[in-house]
């Protein structure tokens, strides 16, 4: 029917019109020359008939509009009534939902907590190490340090290796964590550079406490895990005191 062509006219009209096609009918409707009651010729039946007596073209060209409706929807209950048993919502209850930290949640480590915290024990481990080794370095060169002989600091490999795990302490001391590259590069330097001075002398006892306080220092900036850093921090913090003390006496 959509490529039908029609003729119509209405009921006084003694001349027909056409043919038109369904889009047309539409456009004529929208002017209001055609109506329900208008006239169009069905050539199976040879006979003028009304659109509104056909009901597939009256659907066609004049469809029922259907009238929307809103429901009515009856108020909520948990909205118009105060529930009595709920506690009022505070900020800091919604900062700590935002950060993961509910009720269900509280009682529960949050691993990334715990690995901040074990690197803060590694870092102040590590820079408690440094001042000692520093201490061993740089007292038993007192004297020369006061004069401020270029040549002989120069000279005393000692002291230029105080100073710089003297610097190094300062820095991490500082929350600077970038330097570990380089905490780890002395750790490796300072045992290789006594440890051939604690080997030529027949030292075991200062090498071997030289080696666990190398090996300590260099895993402190490495480690995240309790475990792990606290057994580092001690082989640090011994080997490199015990090394000082006996540099001292």
């Amino acid at each position: 029917m959509a490529t039908q062509e029609f003729y119509i006219r209405n009921e006084t009209d003694t001349e027909a019109r056409g043919p038109f096609t369904i889009e047309q009918l539409s456009s004529l409707i929208d002017s209001g020359q055609v109506t329900p009651g208008t006239l169009y010729y069905d050539p199976t039946t040879e006979q003028w008939t009304g659109i509104d007596q056909d009901e597939g073209l009256k659907e066609l060209l004049f469809p029922e509009k259907r009238r929307l409706t809103m429901r009515a929807v009856p108020p909520s209950d948990t909205l118009t009534k105060e529930r009595g048993t709920s506690a009022p919502i505070l900020v800091n209850d919604l900062l700590a939902a935002a950060e993961g930290r509910t009720t269900d949640t509280k009682r529960r480590k949050d691993p990334h907590a715990a690995m901040a915290n074990a690197a803060g024990i590694g870092r102040w481990s590590a820079i408690i190490a440094l001042v000692l080794a520093a201490a061993g370095e740089l007292l038993p060169s007192a004297e020369v340090i006061q004069e401020m002989d270029a040549m002989k600091i120069i000279a005393n490999p000692m002291i230029i290796l105080g100073a710089v795990d003297l610097f190094v302490a300062v820095i991490l001391g500082l929350g600077v964590v970038a330097f570990y590259p380089l905490v780890r590069f002395r750790a490796a330097l300072g045992f290789g550079f006594f440890g051939f001075i604690f080997f030529t002398h027949s030292q075991p006892d200062l090498l071997i406490a030289l080696a666990g306080g190398s090996i300590g220092l260099y895993c402190c900036t490495v480690f995240v895990s309790y475990f792990p850093v606290i057994l580092s921090a001690a082989m640090a913090i011994g080997g490199f005191a015990f090394v000082s003390w006996q540099l001292l006496s």
